[in-house]
């Protein structure tokens, strides 16, 4: 068990036609077509500023659309941080909890916002679809 988070891309295809092969479905009753962009484990730092500012403080594990202008935002937090680690703290602490793994200001948390950078910049490389942050502990 831990926490497990998703970034992913959700693009609605009903009544659309669309090929879809090497898979058992029928087209036609296609609604929608997701495509995993990133995954975390226990980056809880991460997790924080996603249900601070895109869940509105709901920490429930459902899924939340994500607009552009916030993948930015935590994107420069997360470059600001890379290069001065020193405002980790200040700009993107972690969260305890009891599957959410370290909270500590380790190799490890900086691992994972080396991640963090280039799952966000893939992205905003995404056209089309609509981005969602989903998580589950």
């Amino acid at each position: 068990m831990g926490l497990d988070m998703n970034l992913h891309k959700k693009t609605y295809c009903f009544n659309k036609n669309i090929q879809i092969t090497g898979v058992d479905v029928n087209p036609e009753r296609v609604a929608s077509i997701v495509e995993n962009i990133g995954y975390w484990r226990k980056a809880n730092a991460i997790h924080r500023w996603f249900v601070q500012n895109v869940q509105d403080g709901e920490d429930d594990c459902k899924e939340y659309y994500v607009q552009r202008e916030q993948i930015k935002e935590l994107l420069q937090i997360v470059k600001q941080v890379l290069t001065d680690n020193s405002k980790a703290e200040e700009l993107l602490p972690t969260q305890k909890g009891f599957f959410f793994g370290s909270s500590d200001y380790d190799p490890w948390y900086f691992e994972d916002l080396e991640d963090t950078k280039i799952i966000l910049e893939d992205a905003l490389l995404e056209t089309g679809g609509d981005i969602y942050y989903s998580s589950s502990w």
